[in-house]
This record gives structure tokens, sequence and C-alpha cells, in this order.
């Protein structure tokens, strides 16, 4: 019995900013980060925007373009580590939401008997979900599942992770016989705890917060921006993912002259910039082609400029680098949107019974690599994400306004919401709702 994605859907914020405009601001080298990393929008949340919202929103979406009932879903489960709370999962606001919307459709609370969680780890998280999911479904066949990844990635004003600033969601159907995608049990794995990449609660003495009084002598304050070592988390992705990808080699019981990613029509990467899976893969693809030679970092960066890999770069990586050059990081969601993105931009080029393969990565740290397998019709479900006409449906917002918006200094939206979910109020009066979100759809 085949298990997999029968349906996928998105949501971005409609705001961006141009790596231009970021570059003239931040004295950078527009061109560096352009042909380097592959970065040329960043998109942005509006003040009425947050992980809930853009979750409801790929949601509904999925619901309503493959006319869903949504009393048939089993299970909707999230991941995201840009979550809302430490105890209320994000999950229940995006269903709560959805589920109001459809009332008038479906009757009273159609997501009565749905079972609804978050998951964290941190990029990977998404893909721990689906496989969490997959497996459910491999178990009771009759049933169908929502996994759910949204994400913004937030870095600190003037941080060398400014530029690769991100936001959006991907919502997506799991089944049996699918009509995306269908994925089998073998999964590699490279685990090992490290502190390349965390979001830790902060500590304040009560005396420089305002002068505002508290029970506390010492504050705990949670911030959106990491603490992070960007050249140390590269290493751990590259570690983790050569340890899981030849974890599946192994699996798979493949000879060590039979590169594995041969099999694959395509590569889908998480991707913290655009550019990001092509640079690290040199490693796993060098051992795979010249297995008697030992790479230095100077002999890696030759074979990343060489024909042959950029010939390679080109046939199994480039389609699945383009939304991330428009979006920017999704953290849980970048992996999905790279599967949107290759099967959109490469879909004259891929066959039914095409094998993909995924290396997926989380800081912490950990990686998944696994294959999934395209099914009768992929073209069909990737051309009702309307990923172009999204793309294009954006306003570009100049460098002051991204600055109110990211110091949360802007008390109004940028762009009134439309057709969309927003955040209503976030509650500061009522000590038994102290903190509690309330949403509304804007038509």
């Amino acid at each position: 019995m085949n298990v997999g994605i029968s349906h996928i859907a998105f949501s971005i914020p409609k705001l961006y900013l141009d790596v231009e405009n970021f570059s003239k601001y931040r004295q950078i080298d527009a061109e560096k980060l352009k042909k380097g990393l592959g970065i040329y929008k960043m998109a942005f949340l509006d003040h009425h925007q947050d992980t809930a919202t853009l979750a409801a929103n790929a949601l509904l979406d999925l619901v309503q373009t493959n006319q869903l009932d949504p009393r048939t879903l089993d299970r909707i489960y999230l991941s995201t580590e840009s979550g809302l709370d430490s105890s209320k999962p994000t999950a229940t606001y995006a269903v709560q939401m959805v589920e109001k919307q459809l009332e008038s459709q479906f009757g009273e609370r159609c997501f009565k008997h749905t079972d609804v969680v978050d998951m964290t780890f941190a990029c990977i998280g998404g893909v721990d979900v689906s496989q969490n999911t997959l497996d459910y479904v491999r178990v009771n066949q009759k049933s169908k599942a929502v996994v759910i990844a949204s994400d913004y990635a937030k870095y600190a004003l003037n941080s060398p992770g400014e530029y690769t600033q991100g936001a959006g969601a991907v919502a997506m159907l799991v089944e049996t016989e699918p009509k995306l995608i269908s994925f089998n049990s073998e999964i590699g794995i490279g685990f090992k705890s490290e502190h390349d990449f965390f979001k830790p609660r902060r500590f304040y003495s009560k005396a420089k917060i305002n002068g505002k009084a508290y029970d506390e002598d010492i504050l705990q304050v949670f911030r959106d921006d990491p603490v992070f070592d960007g050249q140390f988390s590269n290493n751990c992705y590259q570690d983790r993912i050569r340890e899981a990808y030849f974890n599946l080699k192994d699996k798979l019981k493949l000879k060590s002259t039979e590169p594995l990613f041969n099999r694959w029509r395509s590569i889908i990467f998480h991707l913290p910039y655009a550019f990001h899976g092509k640079r690290i893969f040199t490693e796993i693809y060098g051992i795979e082609t010249k297995p008697q030679k030992q790479f230095s970092f100077e002999d890696l960066k030759a074979l990343g400029k060489s024909n042959e890999y950029r010939e390679f770069v080109n046939d199994k990586i480039t389609a699945g680098q383009k939304a991330s050059s428009e979006i920017g990081n999704l953290y849980s969601a970048s992996i999905f949107m790279a599967l949107i993105s290759d099967i959109f931009y490469k879909q004259e080029k891929l066959n039914v019974g095409d094998q993909l393969g995924f290396i997926a990565y989380g800081s912490g740290s950990k990686s998944k690599v696994f294959q999934g397998k395209l099914t009768a019709s992929f073209l069909t479900e990737i051309n009702k994400t309307n990923l172009k006409q999204k793309l294009d449906y954006r306003k570009a917002i100049s460098f002051a306004t991204y600055k109110d918006l990211h110091q949360k200094t802007k008390s109004t939206s940028v762009l009134q919401p439309k057709n969309e979910f927003a955040l209503e109020k976030i509650e500061t009066t009522h000590t038994d709702q102290l903190g509690a979100r309330f949403y509304t759809y804007q038509t």
C-alpha cells in the first residue's frame, strides 16, 4: 500500500524586502548575496500576521482548493520553531481559525474529533511530523491526516543571519494511494546534540525592564531571534547529512561504488538560504564519485566550481532553489517549499515514477535522508499551488518599514488583510486571559 502526499498548499506573507534595498542600508554588496547565496527577496510578516495565521491560511487553502471534508481528517499535526506559547500549541490557534471559517458549510466544531498537536526540532521538525503521520496512515489505512510546517526566520538587526530571514507555511494531506508523491519507510538518520543554533530564554534583572515591578528578581524573556554560530552550524549540517546519507545507503544495501544520488531525479534540501544545499553537498558528491580521495576544504571549494559539479547541480538541485531565492528561510517549511519549487520549475523534465531524494537538517542537531516517488497526478497537484502567482502578488517594503515591523514599533498593518486570517488582539487586561490571542478572517 502506497502512502504519501496527495495535496499541498502554502502561505507566505504579502510583504518582502528586496535584497538591493537591504544591501544599500547595510552597506553590503548585493551581487555577493545574489550570486553567492542566491538571496533576492526576504518575505516578512505584516503587523497582523504570525505563525498561526500562516498555518491557518495554508490549511484553509488546502481544504478549499481540494474540496476536503474537514470532518474526515483524523489528525492535524503542526511543526514550528516559532511557537506562540510554551504550553498552548500553535496548531490549536490555526485549527480554531479554520474551523470557524468552515462553520457555515460544515457546522460547528468540524474538527471536534481531530487530533491536534505541535512538534518541534528546529528546521527538521516538519520532516519529523510528516514521517510520524506517514507511519500513522500506514497503520490506519483509511485515515486522512494533515501535516503543517509553519515558521518565520527572524534574526537580530545587523546580525550575520539578517539577510537570510523569511516566513511561510506549507500544509499537506497525507493518505494512501497519494496523488503527488509516495514515500517508503527507509530513513537515514544522523544525530548529535549540539548548540549550533537555539532559542533559549534570556535572563534580565527587573531593574532593566522599564523600571516595572515584578515578583522575581530575574526575569526570563523569550526572543524570536536565535543564538547561533553560522560556521559551526554549517559544519553540523555537513556532518549530520553525511551521517544520514550513508546510513540510508547502508540500509538500502547499495554497493560502495553505486552513488545513492544516481537514483534521484532531483535532490530536495532544507535551505537556510537558496544556494546552501548545493554548497554543502560537495563533500558527499566527492566521496561518492572519488571514494579513494581525501578532501580538504580547498578541494571541496574547487570541486564546487568544477564543470562536472555545476552540471550535476543544474540537473538535480537548481529548480528546488528558486522559491527560496524569492522567500528566504522558512525553517521547518523550507524543505517542503523546495519540493514545490523543484516540481513547479522542472515539471517538463519530470515523469511519473521519478524518485526524489530529500536532505533534511535541524539544528540541535539532526539530519534525515529519505526518498519519495512521483505519482500519477503530481503535475496537477503542484500547479494547484499557484506558486508563481503568489510570488508575484506581493509588495516590496522600504527599509524603514522593515525596521518598524522587525522592532514591533508599527501598530498598524502595511497592507490591510484581505482574504486571509489576521491577529485581532492579544489580551492585556484580564489576568485569567493574559496573553491569549484572538483572530478574525478578513474578506
